[in-house]
């Protein structure tokens, strides 16, 4: 068998696997989270926030709103020098995210089944 025919017949039986693969995984929330940030950050987001009374009176303020606070969750980056990850009972991670030229920094505590907000800082 020549070589152009085998490189037909892989690109052909790969071509087939990525259209199955596709088919299997479409409309399923898939992602591939592997590095520590991401999974904090996936895994801060997949439990009920609650925000701390400083929080409450910034939101009430109209300092911050929870929209940016959401998307602050979503989208920021962990600063894991910041953060104390072995804090007891529950693990305080300082994100990070730059909105509208100022840094805007939320420190969170991550417990089981529960987030709760506990302050924003601006720089």
């Amino acid at each position: 068998m020549k070589l152009i025919h085998r490189i037909g017949f892989y690109l052909g039986g790969f071509s087939i696997g990525l259209v199955i693969l596709a088919f299997f995984l479409n409309g399923k929330d898939v992602s591939c989270d592997y590095g520590p940030e991401a999974r904090v950050i996936k895994n801060i987001n997949s439990k009920r926030f609650v925000y701390s009374k400083i929080v409450q009176q910034d939101i009430l303020n109209k300092k911050i709103d929870s929209t940016t606070l959401h998307t602050i969750l979503k989208k920021g980056d962990v600063n894991f020098s910041n953060s104390d990850t072995r804090h007891e009972p529950c693990g305080l991670y300082a994100i990070e995210k730059d909105i509208e030229n100022q840094n805007v920094s939320i420190t969170v505590e991550n417990c089981d089944s529960i987030v709760t907000i506990q302050k924003i800082t601006w720089e």
